[in-house]
């Protein structure tokens, strides 16, 4: 079992970056591909990117291609988001995922964390 921990999210102004952290428990982490969704009030959960068990593929949703970047290190059981270029409609919680595969739909990821608040306003 994996258990996921996400950090790193806040208020920020639009342009503005962050990075976003998820901290996994148990030795299997570099086993499994990891994805970022997000949700905001009132919409459903939707994809945001995901990286492959060994980071060599990297998946990314149209709206945030080019502004984030994710990235993983298994030495430290982490996957990072990348967020530049902040946009107000970027303005959801966002939740990292384990899955055996990568993918850009939530029913192929096993594991998920509880979310950090990401918010874009000025």
């Amino acid at each position: 079992q994996v258990q996921l921990v996400e950090s790193g999210g806040g208020l920020v102004q639009p342009g503005e970056s962050l990075r976003l952290s998820c901290a996994a428990s148990g030795r299997t982490f570099s086993s499994y591909a990891m994805g970022w969704f997000r949700q905001a009030p009132g919409k459903e959960r939707e994809f945001v990117a995901a990286i492959s068990w060994n980071g060599a593929s990297t998946l990314y949703a149209d709206y945030v291609k080019g502004r984030f970047t994710i990235s993983r290190d298994n030495a430290k059981n982490t996957v990072y988001l990348q967020m530049n270029s902040l946009k107000p409609e970027d303005t959801a919680v966002y939740y990292c995922a384990a899955g055996r595969t990568s993918s850009a739909y939530t029913s192929r990821y096993d594991y998920w964390g509880q979310g950090t608040q990401v918010t874009v306003s000025s």
